[in-house]
């Protein structure tokens, strides 16, 4: 009898792929994964859903960019909408090829969409503070002449804003290289600063990641990318169509344009337990915490699996980021009730 060789059909870029997982531990605290901590029901944004569901939805999404480009002032024609930012990211890549720069560590579906497509990646590592190293990224630059740069500021896992200074420069060397950078500001809601939104005036080959995830609608998957009509027209060429489906158009649109106020109020109260669980973590001997302008706080302590375990056995998750920042943990902000209850179990740990 033949058997069916399946490993020999698969391509070697994809043999070598780790997918990304997640793993889910029922817990009664869930802080993992930069969601917000604030539920969001159907029913406070609609009352009612008017649309029809035998026909296909609108491919452009022309009501959701008109909703995004009256809350941020930007022009419909520069907006691409996505299943997710993970979607547009493919997209990108599968579009501009590679080699694909960005400095680690960082999101890690830049490394992972790029290999799955069998684009060269070049990772950068970040300086002792977590910022870009500025010789060592331009050089890479210069040599390689990537086809995409991600640059994710506020950046995750780390929590930090890239100096605005640094990656001002990377972009007008980019251009010379005809390299397109990507800024990823899916936690620019959280952040004091200003984001690079105003310099797309300034820059051809410059494009924005935003997403509607990190503010309370992470069910809804629904991601914007911000550029040129030229880039955007060309990206296109390669989105499935209508790849987000009508009830999340609907909904989305709704709650940017009926819902928004609420959502800052989330915001508001999330930056500010965020500045009290630093505060807080930054109190507890045996713990380095790092600044954080997301919604999210990094933080190293010895035997970071242990506590990691023992947090899952108290009920409370966080993400284990050892792998990637050696002994580090990183904790999504929560309500107050949740950040009060970790930060509690955590000095039990460590106390104990």
């Amino acid at each position: 009898m033949n058997t069916f060789d399946l490993q020999s059909i698969i391509r070697e870029n994809i043999k070598k792929l780790t997918p990304y997982q997640v793993k889910e531990f029922p817990c009664k605290i869930k802080l993992d994964a930069n969601e917000s901590p604030f539920p969001v029901k159907l029913s406070q944004i609609v009352n009612e859903i008017d649309i029809s569901l035998n026909r296909y939805p609108d491919p452009d999404a022309l009501e959701l960019k008109k909703a995004i480009s009256r809350r941020f002032k930007i022009n419909t024609n520069n907006i691409m909408i996505g299943n997710g930012s993970d979607e547009l990211i493919y997209y990108l890549i599968l579009t501009f090829g590679g080699p694909v720069l960005y400095p680690v560590p960082t999101f890690s579906m830049y490394g992972i969409i790029a290999q799955s497509v069998g684009v060269k990646k070049i990772e950068s590592k970040l300086d002792k503070n977590f910022d870009i190293n500025e010789k060592e990224f331009i050089d890479l630059i210069k040599k390689k002449k990537p086809s995409l740069i991600f640059l994710s500021s506020p950046n995750n896992p780390t929590g930090n804003t890239f100096s605005a200074d640094k990656i001002l420069k990377i972009i007008e060397i980019a251009i010379k290289k005809s390299s397109i950078v990507v800024i990823d500001e899916a936690y620019h809601p959280f952040c004091s600063e200003k984001g690079f939104l105003p310099f797309l005036k300034d820059f051809d080959n410059l494009l924005i990641l935003r997403t509607l995830s990190k503010i309370g609608l992470a069910g809804l998957r629904v991601g914007y990318l911000i550029g040129t009509d030229k880039i955007l027209n060309e990206v296109g060429k390669v989105r499935l169509p209508y790849n987000v489906d009508a009830l999340t158009q609907y909904i989305a649109t709704h709650a940017i344009n009926n819902f928004y106020s609420k959502i800052k109020k989330f915001i508001r109260e999330i930056i500010k337990e965020r500045e009290i669980m630093h505060k807080e973590l930054s109190q507890i001997k045996g713990i380095r915490v790092y600044p954080s302008e997301a919604n999210f706080i990094l933080f190293k302590a010895k035997n970071s699996k242990e506590i990691h375990e023992k947090l899952i056995k108290a009920g409370i998750l966080v993400r284990d980021i050892s792998s990637v920042v050696k002994d580090s943990l990183r904790v999504t902000i929560g309500t107050k009730e949740e950040n009060t209850e970790f930060i509690k179990t955590l000095k039990n740990i460590l106390e104990g």
